[in-house]
């Protein structure tokens, strides 16, 4: 009788057992982790393996962990080029994503390059930890493997890393799986709601001088762009602002005199894109003409140039102080869309700060102008 009941109850536990669908399971996947922190798992950002080179996102130096290793990244879609910069030293490695090659900004030569992978630059792992000076591990851990990126000096071997990621891994999993399960039971062709931004987008121009690495500072800090117009001269001496301006997301436009008698429109435009490609490997397409009539506009236009048409033209009033910032933001207000300021030299340190911190509270963002945009 025993033997009866505990054969009912096991077939019983073997059919409950038959019904549960087992838990999803992923392929192979690689953690990623920076100093103490294990990144959410995603195929768009998850690190791989090519030609015998570990490849790692560029995207994680943005934000915070910008600052903790000291890098920042910027990507031109249109070129197809990603840029690593440390200020500290120079530093800066330039990823042609269409060449197998990497270039640092003496020109040097490296190999491998960058590779875009579903929209996304990634770089080598070993080449941008030896150029900034950072370690990384590649440490087989459950599920697969973590890529663990730190500054030197972290004091933990390792096996005591991954042993006390564990937790972070198998959440990080466990949230991997179940949106992958998700994806896959969605219905097809169901319209997304479109992520649209909030508050009105301002677009500032400024003019490049002494000032440019402070007001660099102050954009840093609350995570904003702007346009810097640079004369030829300024881009021929001054290659480390505009690598900075490059790796950060400023754009760079090229500001040409229309009262220059040694020089025409297009030798000034032509001088200041040489400059500007020696020092970032990149051209702009963006001008400004000062002291220029329409004679002059038409020549940067002919030589297949965009000229800036600012909504608001500031460069006849002071950003100087809270007061001044506040002014601005409200003629800014007054307009409907977005809006396109050219401030010229007129914007202090102190100003630009306010500004910026206005524009935050308000719920609106600063970015740079493009050449189509």
């Amino acid at each position: 009788m025993k033997r009866r009941i505990a054969a009912m109850i096991f077939s019983i536990l073997l059919v409950l057992q038959l019904a549960v669908p087992p838990a999803g399971a992923a392929e192979t996947v690689y953690f990623l982790a920076t100093s103490n922190e294990v990144h959410p798992l995603s195929d768009q950002t998850m690190p791989f393996w090519s030609g015998g080179y570990l490849y790692i996102p560029a995207s994680i130096f943005t934000g915070t962990w910008r600052r903790y290793f000291g890098i920042s990244y910027n990507y031109n879609p249109t070129s197809r080029t990603a840029i690593l910069y440390n200020g500290v030293g120079d530093h800066s490695l330039i990823f042609d994503l269409k060449e197998t090659y990497t270039l640092d900004r003496e020109g040097n030569i490296s190999y491998p390059g960058g590779i875009l992978r579903n929209g996304v630059p990634f770089v080598p792992a070993y080449l941008v930890a030896k150029y900034f000076n950072f370690e990384y591990s590649v440490i087989e851990v459950e599920h697969g493997y973590l890529v663990w990126l730190r500054l030197p000096g972290f004091g933990l071997p390792d096996k005591q890393f991954a042993d006390a990621a564990t937790y972070s891994m198998v959440r990080r999993y466990d949230e991997y799986v179940k949106e992958k399960a998700g994806r896959d039971n969605e219905t097809p062709n169901t319209p997304s709601t479109p992520n649209t931004a909030s508050g009105k987008r301002i677009y500032l121009c400024l003019e490049a001088d002494g000032t440019a690495s402070a007001m660099l500072d102050a954009l840093d800090r609350y995570e904003m762009q702007a346009a810097f117009f640079c004369t030829p001269e300024f881009l021929k001496n001054n290659g480390a602002l505009l690598r900075r301006m490059a790796a950060t997301g400023q754009a760079v436009g090229i500001l040409v005199d229309g009262e220059n008698e040694d020089q025409s429109i297009e030798e000034q435009l032509r001088e200041g894109n040489q400059a500007l490609e020696l020092a970032t490997c990149g051209k702009t397409r963006l001008a400004m003409v000062k002291n220029g009539d329409d004679a002059a506009v038409q020549a940067a236009q002919a030589a297949g140039f965009r000229c800036l048409e600012a909504d608001l033209d500031r460069s006849g009033y002071d950003l100087r102080s809270a007061s001044n910032a506040s002014a601005l933001l409200q003629k800014i207000s007054a307009r409907r869309g977005d809006v396109t300021v050219w401030l010229a030299d007129t914007a202090s340190t102190t100003g630009m700060r306010a500004f910026l911190s206005a524009v935050q509270d308000a719920n609106r963002r600063c970015l740079a102008v493009t050449e189509t945009a």
